[in-house]
């Protein structure tokens, strides 16, 4: 009798605790979802294609769209005659991973490309490279679809040169693109120079590059009201998942092409993905009922 009493007082004992650590967890409210942040996946670098990634390629785009994707980071690039393409980087290996090597001359494949060149080199001889005035028209075929910047150069020169050539290019086109165009910053210095070009009605800040502890993150987002941060596998944690959510920020998490770690960090709280090959769906059912108990 004593056993089973001692028993019991343990098992009590430990929901109490379980639900001392939970509850706190239940009663933070889930950010409210609009813009971009209606979706939980976003397409990486336009999404992989034929189990190629990096391609920035129309291609990319279209299969990835079909797979219901509405949300599509680009990289993004100044050609050597100044002009504003979605490439990751220049460099001989990355054209060679591209296969690009057979239309552009060897001593150009180390080199930044000009605007033309880039144009003409097809990607495995058969994707179409895109370059801002393209994705612009993209934006307008496809109203429902959201880009995110991914700035690669990222000088105060250069992140000037490259957000003025984005806000012309999309309002000689048509201004209210400018909506579903969302930059992604990298520090917090870069918010006010974006900021002044064109007051975008959603950023987002990611972590790869910053040294900002998970207080200053929180506290930056909270003030800037920024719409999402996004962190690598190594950077997220849950303690900085709910300290953003607490404040309304949705956390998404860094290249993710597999559902069992979709769920894994779901469990931590992490609203949403970037991805090469998963699809909206992929996202759904994978970390369970109790998933949803935490923030």
């Amino acid at each position: 009798m004593k056993n089973k009493l001692t028993y019991s007082l343990l098992l009590l004992a430990g929901v109490g605790l379980l639900l001392w650590m939970v509850l706190p967890r239940l009663l933070v409210p889930e950010p409210t979802k609009q813009g971009f942040t209606a979706y939980r996946m976003v397409a990486h670098a336009m999404g992989g294609i034929d189990e190629l990634t990096y391609t920035n390629s129309y291609e990319a785009f279209v299969v990835n769209y079909e797979k219901g994707l509405r949300v599509f980071e680009v990289d993004l690039l100044l050609s050597s005659d100044n002009k504003l393409v979605a490439r990751h980087e220049w460099g001989q290996g990355f054209t060679q991973m591209l296969g690009q090597q057979e239309t552009i001359e060897e001593e150009l494949q180390g080199a930044v490309w000009s605007h033309n060149e880039f144009k003409e080199a097809k990607i495995k001889g058969e994707y179409e490279p895109l370059d801002w005035a393209d994705i612009v028209e993209l934006m307008e075929l496809y109203p429902d679809v959201y880009i995110v910047t991914d700035t690669k150069q990222t000088t105060p020169e250069e992140i000037q040169e490259i957000f003025t050539q984005i806000v012309e290019q999309t309002k000689e086109r048509q201004p209210e693109l400018l909506k579903r165009v969302v930059p992604q910053i990298y520090n917090r210095d870069m918010w006010e120079p974006v900021q002044a070009i064109y007051p975008f009605d959603s950023v987002i800040f990611t972590l790869y590059q910053t040294h900002e502890t998970d207080k200053e993150v929180v506290q930056f987002a909270k003030e800037k009201q920024i719409a999402a941060i996004t962190m690598s596998e190594t950077r997220a944690n849950a303690g900085l998942i709910a300290d953003l959510k607490r404040v309304g920020v949705v956390s998404y998490v860094h290249t993710i092409n597999d559902p069992e770690l979709i769920a894994k960090f779901q469990r931590m709280g992490a609203y949403g993905f970037y991805t090469d090959f998963l699809a909206e769906e992929d996202i759904a059912e994978n970390a369970g009922w109790f998933s949803n108990w935490l923030p």
